[in-house]
């Protein structure tokens, strides 16, 4: 304590913010240097503060230039902030703390939180989509609340996870999916409210994110919550409410044409000839020929029948929330709390989030300050089956048209359907997940002299999951007697970051700022599942009530620890030479005894060309910098004991006993590695009214993670090692302009990447098989689509046609050899958006693009292919098909069960680019003499529309799809990094309209 500064005398110092047209500048933050004292501005700009005397005031607001003022003894200090897009003081989030972007020498994209507020969305990352260079979100598939697949500067592994390292308010939390129940993968990161965030950072190349060391080799991602300010208490109320329906919906055959097409095939089989039709239908397949029933089962899959429903059961999405935050020169506090309930375009599929959150930051001393995040959520997802599943509600477009919905004779749901009809699993089941989720930190910082700062930070990601899957009797899973599982995840993950940060200026031109510091972080999981046959009746849904335990794993667990010592400097002189180095020392306790500790780092440079004097002043070049980096990041995202050989209990009959099998352990098995170089240009120019950056790198991976298969002679089937290399070379653009500035004001802004993708070296390919056409192999990107070559349909018998090596066609299908048929990397993404404001009224637009990537349509051997494989219903180009020789078409023959053209081939490869509207907003903010009556400050309401268009040539539901089910068991660890741009009777995503207002008291 005696090392504390004494508290001096202050002084009070009011004034005004405003803009350079005049008008107030409200949340602006005026902070005195130096120190944590600070307040926000008021919704008239005005703002008063007790500061020390001598001090000097610090003037920000995003969107405009910061200004630093000395009060030398003034009472009153007004300021006028200029608009800039690019301020170069703006602080930008980065590992461990927060640099002046003018000082970032790595490629970092920051986002505010504003763009992920009031969407109708589950998780904060299908709102930035488009919005970020370098970075590929894919959705997957119209299902609520799923796993995402993300992709920054391209895919850095082929076994290990691609998903990048997410970070919230300084923690590293669970982001990997925890389900255990065989369906639709969960998106952890759905439990965070994006009302609550601040800002997220991207940190893409190595210079920013090789702090985070053998984490960081797809990316980090770092959100802040948000903070109170001092000022006045500042509450805010929300409330919105929108309807759902498929952006497509596909186009199969009814009744009639059914009919038409199946009895040409069964004659050209040799089935049945015209008259008797009506017989071998009924004969064969239990189908009436004369049925009166006309059903578009497509249809069914959808809450809405394809017609929008403002009340009732059709699929819709509301939301409440509210938030309270303010505080005083020594306790800050935030507080919020919302309720979001969206029912999905999907039959059962519904999701649902309660959150709670509070932020306090208490100032014990000028030096001494301590704060607490915590939040509690709790989700609730009713799930549906996964894509590769009969009761998967899209597979229902199977279902022949001339069979009804509902059973004639009992009224119930009909059984009697030529596949399982799905709508039965919703009426006697249940799959629902419930989640309840706590992201927390405490920290304490301390500033025993200046520049030098002292911060311990402890954090907690706690999760709990549990699954209930119900099918009772009359289900294709219950049965006759009905179907219990239940599965218990928790998942405790915490974290203590201790770093030391000094920050100094010397002789005016040189500025050091050095951070040293230590993590340790344990995560643990435990599993407890059951399950269950033989229930009385449906009402008995609880394992406890099942005749019979068939199983479950009893009770599991698992973890992994990571320790770290990390350091960082940076250095500025003149305020335009820049350098900055990065180290950090990880020891996991994944890998081989003798390879547990591994050592990354990056070096960058930077050079602001604007602060040069023969550009200073000048009026076309306001900014200009380059920067260039180079540095070594890790994957650690593999098995917690995949470099372990184990052991394993086998029970026989009523005796223990252990078995050595399955994995064969590495002790060398260590880090994927990734060199990754960038070289990057920022300009502004014209008063920054245009302004921009530029990103070239490479990124190459090498001793990738692989299961490598085992002869079985050996007594393991697989083997995790360090074999094979991959790289991604890049390119990205972002280019924004502001158009005009006065009353009416317009801005436009884009951005578009180019990634490369090549495997380098890999001992053997791999090559999945079955409904996968992806492969891996040497010489070809990741996933490419290698299968039979399609050559169109024969003129004279109506066979299908297949290209043979030397490039000729042949109707033997097993002829013809596999060859590289299709892509699903794209040639390049973006985005691009307009925001524009007249008065009280705001419009935002945002469009989103993906061009020359492959889709594999790998339903379509079982919908369009003309019932050569089997009854199916077809989707209706199959009208199109070779009928008498001469006919010209790309459709076989169609001859019942003779498997003309349904063998995987490039027929159903289709082009994948799309450019998608992605969401536009129109808002009214009511004049303040109108609103500010008692409490109410100010009122905005709002018209959104999410997915409002998308274009594209390809035929399926969707083309941003990636479908979950078919990749799983390829013995690969995370075969969905393989089976990339596989559609499987995926549902697409919901076209949304909502309205929503927002009130300020």
């Amino acid at each position: 304590m005696a090392a504390l500064p004494a508290i001096a005398q202050t002084q009070a110092v009011s004034g005004r913010v405003v803009g350079a047209d005049g008008s107030p500048v409200p949340g602006a933050t005026i902070v005195e240097r130096g120190t944590t004292n600070g307040v926000s501005s008021g919704a008239d700009g005005n703002f008063t503060l007790s500061v020390r005397p001598g001090a000097t005031l610090v003037i920000s607001s995003v969107g405009y230039a910061s200004q630093t003022v000395a009060v030398a003894g003034r009472s009153t200090i007004n300021v006028t902030l200029a608009a800039s897009a690019t301020d170069l003081a703006e602080a930008v989030v980065v590992g461990y703390g927060s640099q002046a972007k003018a000082d970032v020498t790595g490629s970092v994209t920051q986002l505010s939180g504003s763009v992920v507020q009031n969407q109708p969305v589950q998780s904060f990352e299908q709102s930035i989509q488009g919005r970020t260079p370098g970075v590929v979100i894919n959705q997957g598939s119209g299902k609520l609340g799923q796993g995402l697949n993300i992709q920054v500067r391209g895919t850095s592994s082929v076994s290990a996870s691609n998903q990048p390292l997410y970070v919230i308010d300084g923690i590293p939390v669970t982001s990997q999916d925890q389900s255990s129940a065989s369906t639709e993968p969960l998106n952890p990161l759905a439990d965070l409210n994006p009302n609550d965030i601040e800002s997220i950072s991207i940190l893409k190349d190595a210079s920013a994110s090789a702090i985070y060391g053998s984490r960081a080799s797809n990316g980090v991602i770092i959100i802040t919550t948000r903070k109170g300010k001092q000022g006045q208490t500042k509450v805010t109320a929300g409330y919105y409410y929108g309807i759902s329906a498929p952006t497509r919906q596909r186009q199969f055959l009814d009744a009639s044409q059914y009919n038409q097409l199946l009895g040409e095939s069964l004659i050209n089989a040799g089935y049945s000839t015209q008259a008797s039709l009506p017989k071998d239908f009924a004969n064969y397949f239990g189908l009436d020929y004369n049925s009166p029933y006309n059903t578009n089962w497509s249809d069914q899959a959808f809450r809405n029948q394809g017609k929008y429903k403002l009340f009732g059961g059709g699929a819709n999405v509301s939301q409440y929330d509210f938030s309270a935050s303010g505080g005083d020169a020594k306790t800050r506090f935030y507080l919020s709390g919302t309720f979001n309930d969206q029912k999905g375009i999907i039959v059962g599929n519904r999701f649902r989030r309660g959150s709670l959150r509070l932020n306090l930051d208490h100032s014990i001393f000028d030096n001494l300050r301590v704060g607490l995040n915590t939040s509690l959520a709790r989700t609730v997802n009713d799930r549906v089956a996964g894509d590769n599943d009969f009761s998967n509600p899209l597979q229902l477009n199977a279902l022949a048209p001339t069979q009804p919905v509902y059973d004639p004779t009992t009224g119930q749901l009909n059984a009697q359907t030529i596949y399982y009809n799905a709508l039965i699993d919703q009426a006697l089941g249940m799959n629902r997940a419930g989640t309840y989720r706590s992201f927390s930190s405490a920290y304490l910082n301390f500033v025993p002299m200046k520049g030098l700062t002292i911060r311990t930070e402890a954090g907690g990601d706690f999760l709990n999951l549990n699954e209930d899957l119900v099918r009772s009797a009359g289900t294709q899973t219950g049965a006759a007697t009905g179907y219990a599982f239940n599965a218990q995840t928790q998942v405790i993950n915490y974290t203590n970051n201790n770093t030391i940060t000094y920050a100094r200026d010397f002789a005016e031109n040189h500025h050091f700022d050095v951070l040293v510091g230590e993590s340790y972080q344990r995560s643990d999981t435990k599993v407890t599942s059951a399950e269950g046959r033989g229930f009385p009746t449906s009402d008995f849904t609880r394992i406890n009530s099942a005749a019979v335990k068939t199983g479950g794993s009893g009770s599991s667990g698992t973890g992994y620890s990571i320790l770290s010592y990390f350091a960082r400097v940076n250095y500025a002189f003149q305020g335009k030479y820049l350098i900055g180095g990065s180290a950090r020392i990880d020891g996991s306790s994944r890998f081989g005894s003798e390879r547990r500790y591994g050592t990354f780092g990056a070096a960058s440079l930077g050079y602001l060309l604007s602060e040069e004097s023969f550009l200073k002043g000048n009026t076309v070049i306001n900014y200009l910098k380059v920067r260039a980096s180079y540095g070594l990041t890790g994957n650690a995202e593999i098995g917690n004991f995949s470099s372990r050989s184990l052991v394993s209990a086998l029970p026989y009959a009523d005796q223990s006993g252990t078995f050595v099998g399955g994995a064969l352990g590495d002790p060398t098995l260590t880090w994927e590695n990734t060199k990754q170089t960038d070289i990057g240009v920022e300009f502004g120019f014209l008063q920054n009214r245009i302004t921009g950056e530029v990103d070239v790198y490479q990124k190459q991976t090498d001793k990738l993670l692989l299961n490598r298969q085992l002869q079985l002679a050996t007594g393991f089937s697989n083997a995790t090692q360090n074999v094979g290399s991959l790289r991604n070379r890049g390119l990205e653009i972002a280019l924004n302009g502001r158009i005009l500035d006065g009353d009416f004001k317009w801005s436009v802004g884009g951005n578009m990447s180019f990634n490369r993708n090549l495997i380098t070296s890999l001992a053997t390919p791999i090559i999945p098989g079955g409904a996968i056409v992806s492969r891996v192999m040497q010489g070809e990107p990741l996933g490419v689509f290698y299968t039979k070559r399609y050559a169109g349909v024969d003129p004279t018998n109506g066979d299908a046609l297949y290209t043979q090596a030397d490039g000729t066609a042949t109707n033997d299908y097993g002829a013809a050899p596999d060859m590289k048929v299709g892509n699903p990397n794209p040639k390049f993404t973006g985005g691009v958006n307009t925001t524009a404001s007249f008065k009280g009224f705001d419009l935002s637009a945002l469009g989103q693009f993906s061009y020359g990537n492959d889709i594999y349509n790998a339903a379509g051997v079982y919908q369009s292919t003309g019932f050569n494989n089997y009854l199916d219903n077809q989707t209706i180009d199959q009208l199109n098909r070779w009928q008498k020789p001469g006919d010209i078409t790309n459709v076989p023959k169609s001859s019942f069960g003779s498997g003309n053209g349904i063998g995987n081939s490039s027929r159903f490869v289709q082009d994948g680019s799309f450019f998608r509207v992605k969401n536009v907003t129109l808002g009214y903010t009511l004049p303040a003499d109108l609103v500010k009556r008692g409490y109410l400050q100010t009122v905005r309401i709002y018209l959104t529309a999410q997915n409002l268009a998308t274009f594209t040539k390809y035929t399926g539901y969707d083309p941003e799809v990636n479908t979950f089910g078919l990749g799983t068991g390829l013995g690969v660890g995370n075969s969905g990094n393989i089976a990339l741009g596989h559609d499987f009777y995926t549902p697409p995503l919901p076209r949304t309209f909502l309205i929503g207002a927002n009130l300020g008291f």
